[in-house]
């Protein structure tokens, strides 16, 4: 089984994600954020196609390539149920990395964490961002895309704690 958790920052994935870890027995987290910062220091800027050149990881093509790639070896390797939070909110990396997912395990799930744009900036703020930085930045488009029905498993998190997050996940996986 592979879980994603998708969502803006802040709106609770890694909270999420470690909650359920001890729940989903025979699991692991899977963050392909961390295949990102791999990138950013093995290439250069100089060194990426014109349209890698920002300031955004996902942009770089090898990042959703190696995720799935990663995923895959991850999980044939050790045969564990993968959680993988992450911020999808572009539609043509969704695409790539949940029909990748899907080609690794049939058992995938998706849920996108939402919340009203001001509870995601208090919670980059509660959390030390800094203010008027990369993640709030992004924080309106993350909130307008995943309103398109492409992310349609959405459990809004606004008023929730991460533990009822969990049960709604676990209650949905289960189905």
């Amino acid at each position: 089984m592979i879980i994603m958790i998708n969502g803006a920052f802040g709106s609770g994935k890694t909270s999420a994600a470690r909650a359920l870890l001890p729940r989903v027995e025979n699991s692991m987290i899977f963050d392909p954020e961390e295949i990102g910062y791999m990138l950013r220091n093995l290439l250069p800027e100089e060194h990426r196609e014109e349209q890698e050149r920002t300031d955004d990881f996902q942009d770089i093509e090898l990042w959703k390539v190696l995720t799935v790639n990663a995923a895959r070896e991850v999980k044939f390797k050790y045969n564990k149920h993968l959680i993988v939070p992450m911020t999808l909110y572009k539609k043509a990396n969704f695409d790539y990395i949940y029909n990748g997912l899907k080609e690794i395990d049939e058992d995938l799930h998706h849920f996108c964490l939402t919340a009203e744009l001001d509870t995601i900036y208090k919670r980059l703020a509660r959390r030390g961002d800094e203010y008027g930085g990369w993640q709030y930045q992004q924080a309106p488009k993350c909130v307008e895309a995943f309103k398109s029905d492409a992310f349609d498993t959405r459990i809004a998190t606004d008023h929730l704690e991460a533990g009822e997050v969990i049960d709604i996940i676990l209650e949905k996986v289960k189905d």
